[in-house]
């Protein structure tokens, strides 16, 4: 089994903490580097890098690895193990954190959402072609049982023998019968497939957003901040998560609402109407995020509040795309990248912005 490659130099306290313990859990693999990345999709020298400390890798390479453990050692993880492991990769982000770390969460996650896009448009076209087959062959029964009825209402008194003689229109019936069923079912996907791509690429064009603030900080908001510029809602119910969003979001000047549950931010909606974007947990306790987005989209007042959720269960398809149909439009695992969020929040900020400038001109 190859070795690893030695820590890297000068790296930070938290750092170095981190790839020490991720290069404990690779090596109860027992396996190489390269078999390793190869089994996971991954680039062997891109992985190397996670485990010397040089460079910080996605939490869900970490979640794999925990995963791969288990399964060589037939034993589950336990949930301290994980939040060990968690307390010391945000701790890493923290001392660590770039424009070039939130550039790569950014441009993995524009990734991720273009193959979405194309994925569905090509599902689209599949499903397109084979409806219009459908139609056109519905269309031509039709036209054939209608010769046939024009047949049988011309000639009443031959009506038994023309019965006779066209036997198969029964079939007929069947047959179409069972084509419209088909082309009924192909055109829901159709439109759910078009639901998806354009779902996809709004996300496409609000991570490209993202991704200039963060190259360009200054054009993301106004160069004078305004004294009424729009709120930020901050729900969760874990009195450390608050303090540190509030600190990573200080720095936007906007005024920042934090609340503990989800009927709390319910309540803070109905008191404020200027939120430009929030940011909400998943696991809370008596009303989840899911719950609360749901009531959130029910009223006319903030159903187009964008919602952004925050969640330790990790970013995998399947959460993410429950997040997605409860109404959010960006799905983030902890803990965050505080430059990506930062950008984040001042691209929702800016279409804020702008949406309430168009308002005031069509008004004047």
């Amino acid at each position: 089994m190859a070795e690893l490659h030695p820590l890297g130099e000068d790296l930070a306290e938290e750092s170095r903490a981190l790839a020490q313990a991720l290069r404990e859990m690779f090596e109860g693999l027992e396996v190489s580097v390269r078999r390793y990345a190869a089994r996971r999709h991954r680039d062997p020298g891109t992985l190397s890098r996670y485990l010397n400390g040089t460079r910080l890798p996605p939490w869900q390479v970490i979640m794999d690895l925990f995963t791969d453990l288990a399964e060589h050692r037939g034993t589950a993880v336990t949930t301290e193990a994980i939040e060990f492991v968690r307390g010391l990769y945000g701790s890493a982000v923290d001392a660590g954190s770039s424009t070039k770390n939130a550039v790569e969460i950014l441009e993995q996650q524009l990734a991720d959402a273009d193959r979405v896009s194309r994925r569905s448009s090509v599902r689209g076209d599949v499903l397109g072609d084979a409806l219009l087959d459908r139609t056109h062959r519905i269309a031509d029964l039709e036209v054939r049982l209608n010769q046939l009825e024009a047949e049988r209402k011309a000639e009443r008194e031959r009506a038994d023998q023309l019965a006779a003689t066209h036997s198969d229109v029964s079939q007929l019936l069947e047959e179409r019968d069972a084509l419209q069923r088909e082309a009924a079912r192909l055109g829901a996907e159709l439109r759910v497939a078009k639901e998806q791509r354009a779902a996809a690429e709004a996300r496409c064009e609000l991570l490209e957003r993202q991704l200039e603030a963060i190259e360009r900080p200054v054009a993301a908001l106004p160069a004078a901040v305004p004294r009424d510029m729009p709120k930020i809602l901050i729900v969760d119910d874990q009195v450390d998560n608050l303090l540190a969003m509030t600190a990573v979001l200080g720095t936007l000047d906007q005024e920042l609402v934090t609340v503990s549950s989800g009927r709390e931010a319910l309540k803070a909606l109905l008191d404020h109407d200027d939120f430009a974007v929030i940011i909400m947990d998943v696991q809370m306790p008596e009303m989840d995020g899911y719950e609360t987005a749901a009531h959130i989209k029910r009223r006319p007042r903030t159903r187009d509040v964008p919602i952004i959720f925050l969640t330790a269960m990790g970013a995998d398809p399947e959460h993410s795309a429950r997040g997605y149909a409860a109404g959010a439009v960006d799905y983030i695992s902890k803990p965050f990248d505080p430059w990506a969020m930062r950008a984040k929040v001042a691209v929702f900020t800016a279409i804020h912005l702008e949406r309430r400038a168009g308002r005031f001109d069509h008004v004047h």
